[in-house]
């Protein structure tokens, strides 16, 4: 068939041949001349504030899908079609900038972009507004950063000491016996907020008793803090908000070693020595970071009456981080970290604690994993991300005493106070995101389990409690144009918990089963270059559940404290309304941000705790549903960096915290009458902080902290018959000072020198409850007397 085909085909003579040839080149030529009358050239270069060429920065036409990166000279080029366009560019470390630009047919037209560093880090990427990387200053939610900067300012080695350097975020201490803390978002207490490890959510109910203090800041890349409803993105107890702990990634070939040696109140000793290195391939495919952080620090009593304020705590912890690349769409990451800590307060510390009037003892050790599967399509349009998470966690613990210097019998009634608690946290889930030409459709399924089993023996005490998880949620963000973004999303979450509650004779059985729907939707239009509205509202809930931060056991006059759950616990539901202006702009050479945010939560059938009744020998508390409460403020953030030396950050909040009806705190007796109150205890109406960093020298630099605590309301529970006292606190101002001089041994090899004083005006609680039946939870203001401390450390780091 072939050759009958081309048999049929005329010859065409030589001559005629070359002139057909000629035609079809010369109309190709026609062609290409007139097509090239239709576009036009853009060329640009980039360069930083001291005429450097910027390589690698990426230049996108906004509403199209063209894009590029600059060569190693700064130098970029387009071929347009004639028109009307705005260029973005951008690069890490420095403030991105959109230039306006007219395209003419068959012109060339080139423009000159200076960047100036982004001193506040205003433009970097983070992850838990909308689930996926975005830069800060285009997240439709507002997101703060919790960077190593103030991990050093601060002299802080572990999470529960910097979380107070944002706005609406506080960490309190809890207990004088065990130094239980937990971190309020907006006003609202730790069972509120989700803490998420590497955005997974495994920190489990156990492990927020505790763990602020067992994160160390070496294993810490940054935190990210997003106030107000998440629940429609990370599922349940994210009403007040998320605290998202990005551990380090390898990025470079670094490592370091650094000790603090701490004087609390000048007498008592708090050592600390961490390391962290990372190894990265030649090829960039694989890399791995390590981790580990040892402290020891000695118990300290601050009124001399021998019982503690401050828990005698060891701590190790060891982790790591890889990734390995098989190809360049495709990426597997792991993480660990194992952590063992002891920590134990009271009387009597070199006594085992069933012969001591009061011991609160825990040994702890917990183990997290997470892996990670990410697949891009070759485009780069799609990622698809598979994952699990996992966190095993053990404790022995001892809340008792009255043993010391009594019978035999004593010391065998006291030693019903040893416990065991074994948890687990499992999270597994997928995700999928889509990116448009200025859209991104976000997609994705995750199961959630927490198996606890809490058990005093001696006490009849048992919290057999499993709790799964089933969301389904999905999440558009549309940008009609380049100055509007609607954030819309919701996610669907079906919970059961099953759970026995035994407390000597009192046994209760939690069977709840319950689907929640929890819409998000989320606005942000940028009035101007450098002006930005955001708003939003989130509905929450928290499913009834026994164990989180309200079923910390304490002791007040020597009795021992429990919480069950009543009856008829009922879902507890939020409605979160956010608003807000953010001004960054450019003052000459001076980087300055503001920020006036507005939040308002509206709480339905929120969990109380009441002191109800006393039961041989130990008092009971009940968890009920209030009949309503709100929280409203408003929190504000200065921010400016006029060189790259200095820079200024300040925040506060003022908020009211209301209940809808008087709350009861305790029930009362024939003797003695309720007490009630419908303002939250322990939530200050005022606090805020300041952070100031100078770089006097290449090698100098002085940093001046500071915290301050408005006055509030704690409760304190009086010897007698256990009746409530609402008390005003004083307010407190926390000043911390720090200087760091860094000796340049060799490129990749420096030595840092560190001191300074932290809580230097020694503002801290004067009116500690004393002895053996003291109220332990009776406890406020700042963690720390006046400290004193010394650093050094040592390797490749910048």
């Amino acid at each position: 068939m072939k050759l009958f085909f081309l048999s049929r085909i005329k010859p065409v003579p030589f001559p005629a041949l070359l002139k057909h040839l000629f035609l079809v080149g010369l109309l190709n030529l026609l062609s290409g001349h007139l097509h090239a009358q239709d576009t036009g050239i853009l060329t640009g270069k980039v360069t930083s504030t001291d005429s450097l060429p910027l390589d690698k920065a990426s230049v996108t036409i906004e509403r199209t899908d063209l894009g590029t990166t600059t060569a190693a000279d700064g130098k970029f080029e387009f071929h347009l079609p004639p028109g009307e366009y705005r260029a973005w560019i951008r690069i890490v470390g420095y403030q991105p900038h959109r230039k306006s630009i007219v395209i003419s047919s068959g012109k060339v037209t080139h423009i000159d972009v200076i960047l100036q560093e982004d001193r506040l880090n205003l433009n970097e990427v983070v992850v838990s507004a909308t689930r996926y990387g975005v830069d800060r200053r285009e997240a439709p939610v507002i997101v703060n950063v919790i960077s190593p900067k103030i991990f050093n300012a601060t002299q802080s080695v572990a999470m529960s000491e910097t979380l107070n350097y944002q706005p609406g975020v506080r960490v309190e201490t809890n207990c004088q016996n065990c130094g239980f803390t937990q971190v309020r978002l907006n006003g609202l207490g730790g069972a509120y907020s989700q803490i998420l490890i590497n955005s997974r959510p495994v920190f489990s109910a156990l492990s927020s008793v505790y763990g602020l203090d067992q994160i160390p800041t070496s294993m810490v890349d940054r935190i990210e803090v997003v106030r107000s409803g998440g629940s429609a993105l990370f599922g349940s107890n994210a009403i007040a908000g998320t605290i998202n702990v990005i551990t380090k990634d390898p990025v470079e070939n670094t490592w370091q070693i650094g000790s603090t040696n701490a004087l609390v109140d000048g007498s008592k000793w708090d050592n600390t020595v961490d390391f962290n290195a990372s190894i990265i391939s030649e090829d960039l495919a694989t890399g791995v970071t390590f981790y580990g952080m040892n402290r020891n620090r000695q118990a300290f009593d601050a009124n001399g009456d021998g019982f503690t304020e401050m828990t005698k705590l060891k701590n190790t912890t060891f982790g790591g981080k890889a990734f390995y690349m098989p190809s360049d769409v495709n990426r597997i990451t792991l993480d660990f970290s194992v952590i063992n800590e002891f920590r134990r307060g009271g009387d009597r510390l070199d006594l085992a604690p069933h012969f001591t009037d009061i011991t609160e003892q825990l040994d702890y050790s917990t183990f997290l994993g997470g892996l990670t599967f990410d697949h891009y399509s070759t485009d780069y349009r799609n990622k698809f991300s598979v994952y699990t998470s996992a966190q095993k966690g053990k404790r022995n613990s001892f809340y008792g005493g009255l043993g010391g210097n009594r019978t035999p019998a004593d010391s065998l009634l006291a030693s019903n106070a040893y416990g065991h608690t074994d948890d687990l946290a499992w999270v597994g889930g997928l995700q999928f995101t889509h990116n448009f030409a200025n859209d991104v459709l976000t997609a994705g399924a995750e199961h959630q389990l927490n198996d606890t089993q809490d058990e005093i023996a001696g006490y009849a005490r048992l919290v057999d409690q499993t709790s799964n998880s089933t969301g389904l949620y999905a999440q558009y963000e549309w940008k009609p144009v380049s100055a509007f973004t609607a954030l819309v999303g919701a996610r669907y979450d079906y919970v059961t918990i099953n759970g026995r509650y035994t407390l000597r004779d009192i046994n209760r059985i939690g069977d709840v089963r319950t689907g929640v729907l929890s819409p998000r939707l989320t606005l942000l239009y940028n009035i101007t270059d450098d002006l930005q509205f955001r708003g939003g509202y989130a509905r929450g809930f928290r499913a009834p559940q026994a164990f989180n931060e309200d079923m910390h056991v304490s002791s007040v006059g020597g009795q021992q404290v429990f919480v069950l759950i009543s009856d008829n616990l009922k879902t507890e539901y939020s409605n979160a309304y956010t608003a807000s202006l953010n001004l960054m702009k450019n003052v000459g050479n001076t980087q300055f941000s503001a920020l006036v945010e507005g939040f308002y939560t509206d709480l339905r059938n929120p969990f109380t705790n009441v002191l109800s009744t006393e039961l041989a020998g130990v008092l009971l508390e009940e968890m009920r549903n209030g009949a309503g409460a709100y929280v409203t403020g408003t929190n504000i953030e200065l921010s400016m960096a006029p060189s790259a030396r200095y820079s200024l950050q300040a925040g506060g909040t003022v908020q009211r915290s209301r209940y809808r009806e008087a709350q009861v705190l305790f029930d009362g007796t024939a003797e003695l009458p309720a007490v009630t109150t419908d303002e939250f205890v322990k939530s200050p109406n005022v606090y805020g902080y300041i952070s100031s960093n100078w770089k006097a020298t290449e090698q100098l630099s002085v940093d001046v902290t500071g915290t301050y605590t408005g006055s509030m309301i704690a409760p304190h529970v009086v010897n007698d018959n256990a009746f409530i006292l609402l008390k005003n606190t004083p307010e407190f101002f926390e000043l911390n000072m720090r200087l760091g001089y860094v000796f340049k041994i060799k490129t990749d090899f420096s030595i840092e020198l560190s001191g300074g004083v932290q809580n230097l005006l020694n503002s801290y609680q004067k009116d500690f409850d004393m002895g053996p039946a003291r109220d332990s939870d009776y406890i406020y203001g700042p963690a720390r007397p006046r400290t004193y401390f010394l650093g050094l450390k040592i390797g490749h780091f910048h």
